[in-house]
């Protein structure tokens, strides 16, 4: 039998949206007959993202608290009732195998019905400080697998599995550097290459920070692939020459960890299983505007053990050159940084957590 039914639900960033749907493409890639069905925010990006992906999503009315006092809080209890209500009217009609929590707020009330009527349900933390949502609903799930060693703090022992965060399966097996990913962005392959990072929608202080470096990046004989964000591009095009290259996204990031020698990253969960896999020197600056600072913990996890450098947003001014200019001087501090983050990649984490959800159907539940 493999015309099982598979509920997923998570999102309101990528960080949530994109292990889901690599979540269901290892599922429909084991069992071809299956039926999959999303649950998200009816005003966040799944709603978008996930039918671009091919699968059919169907949105709840729910958010979060704000954590400044808002009127919008006063409709929170509101969101819930109605959440609950049509999440049970979901599960009742799809009948799901089991269900899986990426994370975000429309996981709560569609777990919590699910896992209410004896349904197998399956947990994907992606950060080293779990999220509200996932520490709420993880009395009530079978599995809950993780991407960082010590989640037993937030989580039961017994029901955590080290897997890793599904990542792009294109950057699995990155082939080494090729001038064809010179060509793509213009850039000379005799040039040490900076490869700057801010998300989609583009980090302010990162984008700044760049604008101050570019004529110390030049003096250093640097070029640049600057990926400052849609919400930024049009301010930050004009810095674009032969030796910079920016854009508000990059839709070939194989071509971009390809040709980089130094990156300057966020510390998103998505953004750090991807460096683990690349296997270059990296700098992170945490956004400081996450939950529970969530994205400083994820860098502290790879600095501790020798993986990654970290600088926060308002150290930036003191600190950014000299460690800059020691990491691109220092060849063996490249080497060790881009040794140790590799060695601490999870190349096969989406297959793992599939497995983890066959064994469910198969009441092999330890």
């Amino acid at each position: 039998m493999d015309n099982y039914r598979f509920i997923l639900s998570g999102g309101g960033t990528g960080g949530h949206i994109y292990p889901a749907i690599a979540i269901a493409n290892e599922l429909k890639r084991r069992f071809p007959k299956a039926e999959i069905l999303f649950v998200g925010a009816s005003d966040r990006m799944e709603m978008e993202k996930v039918p671009q992906a091919g699968y059919e999503i169907k949105g709840l009315w729910i958010s979060g608290l704000q954590r400044r006092l808002s009127w919008k809080n006063l409709m929170f209890p509101i969101k819930v009732i109605s959440s609950l209500i049509k999440a049970r009217n979901i599960v009742n009609t799809f009948k799901p195998h089991v269900a899986i929590g990426t994370g975000g707020y429309a996981s709560g009330p569609v777990l919590r019905i699910a896992s209410g009527k004896g349904i197998p349900c399956v947990l994907q933390e992606q950060n080293s400080y779990a999220g509200i949502t996932n520490k709420i609903l993880a009395s009530r799930v079978r599995r809950i697998c993780v991407a960082y060693d010590g989640m037993d703090k937030f989580f039961p022992k017994e029901k955590i599995v080290k897997t890793g965060n599904p990542v792009r399966a294109s950057l699995i097996r990155l082939p080494a550097t090729g001038t064809s990913s010179y060509a793509y962005f213009d850039l000379q392959p005799d040039k040490k290459t900076v490869l700057v990072l801010g998300g989609s929608l583009g980090a302010r202080r990162i984008n700044e920070l760049i604008e101050d470096q570019l004529t110390d990046f030049s003096k250093l004989g640097l070029q640049l692939i600057w990926q400052c964000g849609s919400l930024y591009y049009e301010k930050y095009r004009q810095f674009g020459s032969e030796r910079v290259f920016v854009t508000g996204y990059l839709n070939q990031m194989e071509h971009a960890y390809r040709v980089a020698d130094i990156i300057i990253s966020r510390s998103g969960a998505g953004s750090v299983s991807e460096l683990c896999l690349v296997g270059k020197p990296v700098i992170f600056i945490p956004s400081p505007n996450v939950a529970e600072d969530h994205q400083t913990k994820n860098a502290q996890a790879l600095v501790e053990r020798g993986a990654a450098l970290m600088i926060q947003e308002r150290d930036l001014a003191a600190k950014f050159n000299k460690h800059f200019e020691e990491l691109f001087h220092s060849k063996e501090m490249k080497e060790q940084l881009g040794k140790n983050i590799k060695e601490l990649a999870l190349p096969k984490a989406t297959e793992h957590i599939v497995d983890e959800i066959v064994q469910l159907i198969e009441g092999k539940d330890d």
